[in-house]
């Protein structure tokens, strides 16, 4: 998520569901509630949903949140985000997204999935993917080989040479840039991660430079039909080395922040790659994007898509922080530092491979 989690909502405006969400926790919880009797539940919170995962399913539960980006707090808005989530991630998976369904409340007022009842909650209902092929699992277990990448990088290459380009729309990628680096300054310039101002705003600096330098080309792109609306969150986390391909979890909340250039999105799962210690993996990828699609960036627009990813994922460490009881606290400001430090190493390469 690219955004700061420490938005809140405005005083008095409570969600309808707020106060039945624990008791549909603690049904969810329960493994007789989901026919699943002889199957253990992992129980899962994340900023924004509850997931309940047994052997073979996964059912997500979305809180009811608002953030000055998105509004969760109605039962209608929740069963609109299931919907998107789930027609968009289907682009990129096979039989892993299922359905969106009902939590009812019985005539006789119990909680009960595909019974009678008018519906209290919407769950989004997805196949359990195999934890131990993730690509983020494999990359740090060294344990992921050319044949696989080869399959990642074909099965994101097909998808983007048929998606349409977004050309209309398509200044809603310079303004998601342009916004999130300003935020990147914001929150960066202002939190101690252990490495010396300076050196923070000479990064900081750099991605803005480079921003305003690299406007007419990005311009450029878009009318020449490269920008186009991908995944928006494409890390090694969400993807799945099982036969097909499974890349999921996409950004489905905001249609501006997955307007973007393909090169952009495939680097930034690169570069991600190589921050877990896998390099030759980001080379890789953009060589069979480019095979596919053409049009490679110039290299200094392919140094700010890098420069740029990487100031904001610093940035997202530092999000963590804002939970209120935060896990690892001791991990973000480090990782924010390494990030940053990965940027400035970016920013100072004469190319880009």
């Amino acid at each position: 998520m690219a955004r700061s989690l420490s938005d809140k909502a405005p005083p008095g405006d409570e969600a309808d569901g707020s106060a039945q969400l624990s008791e549909v926790v603690a049904f969810l919880s329960d493994p007789a509630s989901l026919n699943d009797t002889g199957t253990s539940i992992d129980v899962v919170e994340t900023h924004w949903s509850w997931v309940f995962l047994t052997d073979s399913r996964v059912l997500k539960l979305k809180k009811p949140l608002w953030r000055p980006w998105i509004d969760l707090r109605s039962l209608e808005a929740r069963r609109a985000n299931c919907d998107e989530e789930l027609r968009l991630n289907r682009r990129l998976t096979d039989g892993v997204y299922r359905r969106v369904v009902p939590v009812r409340r019985s005539p006789a007022g119990d909680l009960t999935l595909d019974g009678n009842g008018h519906p209290v909650e919407w769950l989004l209902e997805m196949r359990r993917l195999p934890a131990g092929r993730m690509l983020d699992t494999l990359v740090r277990d060294g344990a992921v080989d050319d044949d696989q990448i080869e399959r990642v990088g074909a099965r994101l290459a097909k998808f983007y040479a048929g998606q349409p380009p977004v050309v209309i729309d398509g200044s809603l990628y310079l303004e998601h840039l342009r916004r999130e680096a300003a935020q990147n300054r914001s929150v960066l310039g202002s939190v101690d991660v252990g490495l010396p101002h300076r050196e923070i705003d000479d990064v900081l600096s750099g991605v803005d430079s480079l921003l305003q330098e690299m406007a007419p080309q990005i311009d450029r792109r878009v009318e020449e039909g490269r920008i186009l609306e991908g995944h928006g969150d494409l890390r090694p986390e969400h993807v799945c080395l099982t036969d097909p391909i499974q890349i999921f979890d996409c950004l489905e909340f905001d249609r501006g922040m997955r307007i973007l250039d393909p090169f952009d999105e495939v680097n930034y799962l690169g570069l991600e790659c190589e921050f877990l210690g896998a390099g030759w993996i980001r080379p890789r990828l953009l060589a069979i994007l480019e095979s596919v699609v053409g049009a490679r960036p110039p290299p200094r627009l392919m140094t700010l898509y890098s420069a740029f990813r990487a100031t904001l994922r610093a940035r997202i460490c530092l999000a963590h922080l804002d939970d209120e009881i935060p896990m690892e606290p001791e991990r973000w400001p480090v990782e924010a530092a390494r990030y940053l430090q990965v940027a400035a190493a970016e920013l100072a390469r004469p190319n880009h491979d």
